[in-house]
Parts: structure tokens; C-alpha cells; sequence
């Protein structure tokens, strides 16, 4: 009986590999969706080399365009400092010793190193090697040292613009005469003078502690520097503690109604509005209100601070937002006042947040340029400024002056100083990377 059961049970189907009894149109379906899904890959794959790429062409553009700017093509003359050319010897008055004759005497001591050289285009094409700026060079030099009048001085001097392109190899020497600045008889004394060792490239120390110039050889960042650490400092000190204290009025004590909510949403679109906006603001308010002083970096810190205090507030509410709520009961229920808890207990633990927003608001007020603009700091400025209320410019715009010159030397000193731009704002973003890193709490 058993036997005949199992023999009238139909044995059970085979199992079906998936696909393989699938339609024609449905396999075509299924292969577009796995080279869709492929394509979607290469695409994504494509977008984040592209995003590694530009940013590394743009690096590299500007490196090697300004890495050169950090050497500056010098030469050496003997000088004698003649008393009657500079002044009667034993006189220490410095401005009668700064309007010394040094011009004559920097190019006697170029003629006295080419003997040969007799006309007066010659002579004005050999005065051409060195920078206009070595005359005061060497009136500084004296005045520190009243003694050398009437001495003989070996110094080197900076060359000039035309002469520290082409020694670096950034002119086109093949071109034809009348098409390059710098002529034949002059590649021959330049020629001459490296044979004998008169003539060499050295560190660039006058574009670190110089300020601006109309010539580009005698351009430095010193001054932009200054401008812009006076204008952060107005800026940190005024946006800072204005930003923590909205930050804390508006998560921890203010009602929850209508003009909260209206103050909410206008501190998050004024982080969207475009920074000339603020400049403009700045504009009329501090300059044509307030009478404050143009190119000031009094002004620049203002104007930065209102741009930055939408930056700062967002951060330091997200901070204090992301302490527990235990926290806050804990501290009540051991007695704490609503002001205690707060600066007690989650104020500190939420200062990481707050510092590593304030560090990227400071960030961006650096690299800030049209707000700036707006209120004058686009001036030429030649002295270092020594207070926050001096005239000033700041490095951004600095950046954006040189750029627009058409002198050749102004190409590497404009990506010299984003190098040195790029630099801080790398420092400033490692640093709020590392407070974050060294603060971070996970509850």
C-alpha cells in the first residue's frame, strides 16, 4: 500500500534558477538597469576626480607662478659714500642724511664696474639694474651708521623689476630686441656680473616685512598683515560675545512665539545675504552716519563683524542645542538658578561647538574682499598701520590691487600672497579641526 502511495505521488518540480525562463524584454530591461547603475558609478567616480583635480591644477598654478616670488635677484656694488654727495661728515640729523645724492652714487659705482659705458642711454639703461628703491636702502644704512660717510661700502642691492624677471628665466630672451624690456648691453653686464658673483638670487625678506609699493620689486605683505589682524581683532571682539549672547537669549531664555520665530528666520537669511551688502551697509552707517574715518580697520572689523554674527550665532545655538537636556535638570535639581545652568554647566560643554564656528567665521571675514572695498580699504596704502583707527588695507584687497597691475612682477607677488593667504586659512581651519577633535563629546 505504501508502494502504490508513493508511486501516484508526482515528483516535485525542479527549482528554477532566476532568469533563466525570464522574457526577452525583461532581460533587455534588467541589463539597462545594471549599465544604468554602471554609468551611475563612472559618473561618480568622474565627479569626485574632478573635484580633486581642480582644486589641485588651481594649487599648483599658484605655487608655481609665486613660489619664485620668495627670492629676489640682488647685486653687488662698492660705494662710496662721499660726503659731499650726502652730507658734511659727523652730521647725525637723519633727514638731511636721507636726502643725500644716492642715485649718483649708485650709478657711479655701476660705472665704475662697466668703465665702457659712456652715452647717456647706456647710462640710463645701466642705472636700470637696480630698483629705485635701493636709494633710501642706502640712506637707511647710513643714518644707522653715521660713521660710513666718506667710507667705501660693499652692498647688495636690490635689482628691478625687468632685470629679477629675466634673471629668473620668466622673459623671453629669443624675442627680438625692440620687443623685450630688458636689451642686449644689458643681458651683457647682467652676464658679467653673475661670472664674477656680483650678481644673485636671495631670500625675498623685504616681501615679508615691506608694505605696498608701485614698484614690484619693492612690494611686501607686511602691511596687508597688520591691516588684517587689526580688522579680525575688531571683528572677534564685537562679534563674539554679541553672538554667544543672542545664541543663549534665543535657545535657553526666549519665549517661543511669532517674533522669536520672525528673529530665527531673519538671522538664517541674513547668513545668505551677499557680503557687498554688509559693505554697503557699513558705507552709510559707520562712514556716513557714524563720521568714522575711511580705510580704517575700525570700519573693516565693524562691517566684518555684522557679517560674521549670522555665522556665529547659527553655530553657538547648534552647540548649546546638542548639551542634554540632564544636564539642565541635574543643575535645577541641585539648586542652580536658569542663569547658573547656563553659564555653569552648558555654556562649557558647548563652547567647542561655539569656538570651532567662531574660528570658520573668522575664516571667511579673512579672505573677504567686496565688503572691504565698499568702505575704502581699497586704497594705496605705503606706511604699516599702528592702531585700528590708522588707514589700512588688508590682504585680500592687497591681493586684488596687484592683480589688476600689468607688470609682469606683479603676477608672482599676486600668487605669493594667496600662497601666504592660504596658508592662514589652512591654520585657522586645522585649528577649529583640532578643538572640535580635542573637545568633542559624545553623550
Amino acid at each position: 500500500m505504501t508502494d502504490i502511495l508513493i508511486d501516484n505521488i508526482a515528483p516535485a518540480a525542479p527549482a528554477q534558477t532566476a532568469g533563466i525562463h525570464m522574457s526577452e524584454a525583461a532581460s533587455r530591461r534588467l541589463k539597462g538597469r545594471y549599465a544604468a547603475e554602471r554609468r551611475f558609478r563612472l559618473w561618480g567616480i568622474a565627479a569626485i576626480v574632478f573635484s580633486l583635480l581642480s582644486p589641485a591644477i588651481l594649487l599648483f598654478t599658484i605655487l608655481s607662478s609665486g613660489f619664485t616670488a620668495f627670492r629676489q635677484t640682488h647685486v653687488r656694488l662698492e660705494l662710496d659714500l662721499k660726503a659731499e654727495q650726502i652730507a658734511p661728515v659727523g652730521t647725525t640729523d637723519p633727514r638731511q642724511i636721507m636726502q643725500g645724492n644716492y642715485g649718483t652714487i649708485i650709478l657711479q659705482a655701476l660705472q665704475q664696474r662697466f668703465p665702457e659705458v659712456q652715452s647717456r642711454g647706456e647710462r640710463r639703461r645701466l642705472q636700470a639694474l637696480v630698483s629705485s628703491g635701493a636709494e633710501p636702502q642706502v640712506g637707511r644704512m647710513v643714518v644707522e651708521n653715521p660713521a660710513l660717510i666718506g667710507q667705501k661700502v660693499a652692498m647688495w642691492l636690490p635689482t628691478s623689476s625687468d632685470i629679477d624677471m629675466f634673471v629668473k628665466k620668466q622673459v623671453d630672451t629669443d624675442a627680438p630686441e625692440d620687443e623685450r624690456r630688458v636689451k642686449d648691453n644689458q643681458v651683457g653686464w647682467i652676464n658679467a656680473l653673475k661670472a664674477s658673483g656680483d650678481l644673485e638670487l636671495q631670500f625675498n625678506t623685504r616681501f615679508f616685512t615691506g608694505a605696498d609699493s608701485r614698484e614690484a620689486e619693492l612690494v611686501g605683505i607686511w602691511g596687508g598683515v597688520v591691516g588684517s589682524f587689526y580688522t579680525l581683532l575688531v571683528t572677534l571682539l564685537v562679534a563674539f560675545p554679541l553672538g554667544i549672547m543672542a545664541a543663549i537669549y534665543l535657545e535657553e531664555f526666549a519665549p517661543k512665539n511669532r517674533w522669536t520665530e520672525m528673529i530665527e528666520v531673519n538671522i538664517n537669511n541674513l547668513a545668505a545675504v551677499p557680503s557687498i551688502v554688509f559693505g554697503l551697509l557699513g558705507l552709510a552707517v559707520f562712514i556716513g552716519f557714524f563720521g568714522m574715518p575711511r580705510s580704517a580697520p575700525m570700519v573693516g572689523g565693524l562691517v566684518l563683524a555684522l557679517m560674521s554674527l549670522p555665522t556665529i550665532i547659527i553655530a553657538a545655538r547648534a552647540a548649546l542645542r546638542a548639551v542634554p537636556p540632564s544636564i539642565r535638570h541635574g543643575a535645577l535639581a541641585l539648586g542652580a538658578s536658569p542663569l547658573q545652568v547656563v553659564l555653569h554647566h552648558v555654556l562649557p560643554l558647548g563652547m567647542p561647538g561655539i569656538l570651532t564656528g567662531t574660528i570658520i567665521a573668522m575664516a571667511q571675514a579673512l579672505g573677504e574682499t567686496a565688503p572691504l572695498l565698499m568702505i575704502g580699504m581699497v586704497a594705496f596704502i605705503v606706511d604699516i598701520p599702528a592702531t585700528p583707527v590708522d588707514a589700512a588695507t588688508v590682504m585680500p584687497v592687497q591681493i586684488f590691487m596687484w592683480a589688476d597691475s600689468a607688470e609682469r612682477g606683479f603676477v608672482e607677488k599676486t600668487s605669493a600672497a594667496i600662497i601666504v593667504l592660504l596658508l592662514f586659512l589652512l591654520a585657522m581651519n586645522l585649528i577649529a579641526i583640532l578643538l572640535r577633535k580635542k573637545f568633542e563629546r559624545r553623550w
